[in-house]
């Protein structure tokens, strides 16, 4: 099995279901509250975790209370916490999150706090863990002027670096050409590329054809797999050569869709440690995330090993 690592965000979730989502100046009388871990980053390392990953885990949290969140999930899984950094400056990271309790939709505000403060210290102290990673896996809630040092960095160490560019934002090309692969949503893919991949009463050939386009603009940046996921309809991935979309399974029934990008993510990452191709790595990662909507929350909501196995003996 290959070492994989996880360098990202770590936040808080304070989440709320309602019978609607709110619109602009409406107050919403909640029916259910949930606090626990949350960011792409943490999310994304405990979804490999679950899934079997044998993980680094690299975040920064803030000396305050809320720090603890993150940290009894790490312990609780089995998580090294050898690369959890700390800033004396600024708190741990939160994020509001509102789901629609009929559609499972969601909003979420983000304030990301010491997650945004990684720095040349912070580098250094990571450097080891880095080295002996083959996978990295990187989100964009961290501060971009680290991404940019990391990722050469990895790079330069011949380290399969894959960027979920999530939330969009613009991306330096640097980061791009040097990436083993890209996972956007359907709404990142569109913000980043500027090619629209999901319309209303589209048909398949037309998804495949617009992702398509899409992946062909991260191709043309130097990227060498692309894959996009597609809520309701799936996923796509090319790996350059050859495109499939995976779609999501008939009998699941989402209960909150918040943390299934992450779940895929993390899905991914551990199945690139079992040296699957991009195509299996997808499909594996296509599972996990499919499971993870059944239940409440973000990062206790992805399924363990033994559930993403029980599922898999069964197709």
């Amino acid at each position: 099995m290959k070492r994989v690592m996880v360098l990202g965000s770590s936040f808080v979730d304070l989440m709320t279901r309602a019978p609607h989502l709110p619109e602009h100046g409406e107050t919403v009388m909640g029916t259910y509250f949930k606090m626990g871990p949350g960011g792409k980053g943490f999310n994304q390392a405990v979804a490999a975790r679950r899934a079997g990953a044998a993980i680094c885990t690299a975040i920064k949290l803030g000396r305050d209370e809320f720090a603890s969140v993150p940290l009894r999930y790490m312990e609780q899984y089995d998580m090294n916490r050898d690369y959890v950094r700390y800033s004396d400056e600024l708190p741990t990271g939160n994020a509001l999150i509102m789901v629609d309790e009929v559609t499972s939709q969601n909003m979420i505000a983000v304030y990301a706090g010491a997650s945004a403060s990684f720095g040349e210290e912070d580098f250094e102290a990571l450097k080891p863990a880095i080295d002996s990673c083959d996978c990295l896996l990187l989100q964009l809630e961290i501060n971009m002027d680290f991404m940019e040092k990391v990722v050469p960095y990895a790079v330069s160490k011949g380290i399969k670096v894959i960027l979920n560019p999530a939330p969009a934002a613009e991306i330096p090309e640097v980061l791009l050409s040097s990436l083993y692969a890209v996972i956007p949503n359907e709404v990142e893919a569109k913000l980043i590329t500027g090619i629209p991949v999901v319309w209303k009463e589209q048909t398949d050939e037309e998804l495949m054809e617009a992702c398509g386009k899409a992946a062909d603009w991260f191709f043309a940046k130097g990227v060498s797999n692309v894959i996009i996921t597609l809520g309701k309809k799936g996923l796509y991935v090319n790996n350059g050569s050859e495109a499939r979309r995976f779609t999501n399974y008939d009998e699941i029934k989402p209960v909150d869709t918040t943390g299934a990008g992450d779940a895929f993510c993390g899905g991914f990452l551990a199945a690139l440690g079992e040296e699957k191709d991009i195509f299996d790595a997808a499909a594996f990662g296509n599972v996990v995330s499919n499971l993870s909507v059944t239940r409440i929350g973000a990062a206790p909501s992805m399924p363990s090993r033994e559930e993403i196995d029980a599922f898999l003996k069964n197709r």
